[in-house]
């Protein structure tokens, strides 16, 4: 099986979405994670606070820095994300498929091999 990396992303400056759309994506959200566990597709999930509470390590010339974040400017980050294992990449976007449709959009990418234990 081939790990895969789904994140959903969120828009900086796009509507917030009302009380009652985040509770039923809260609400969809979790009931795909069940759904993922009963799959056995399931590895690690979760969501990620605003990215303004980043902090960026970097390592220059052998001494470290420690900055506000985010990372990248950009209008774009990631919400949350999951880990999910697969036969292969059409399992893979069938889930993403259905995240996207609880939670807005999901980016898929796969592990690399190296990284496939």
């Amino acid at each position: 099986m081939k790990q895969y990396l789904l994140s959903v992303h969120v828009v900086e400056g796009a509507p917030e979405p009302s009380d009652d759309e985040i509770q039923t994506m809260f609400r969809e959200t979790g009931r795909i994670n069940d759904e993922m566990q009963a799959a056995g597709a399931w590895v690690f999930g979760g969501g990620l606070v605003s990215p303004d509470s980043a902090t960026v390590v970097r390592i220059e010339n052998g001494s470290t820095t420690m900055s506000d974040g985010p990372f990248a400017e950009t209008k774009e980050h990631i919400a949350g994300f999951w880990v999910i294992k697969c036969a292969d990449l059409d399992e893979a976007l069938a889930w993403a498929e259905k995240c996207a449709d609880a939670c807005g959009p999901v980016e898929v990418r796969p592990f690399d091999d190296l990284s496939q234990a």
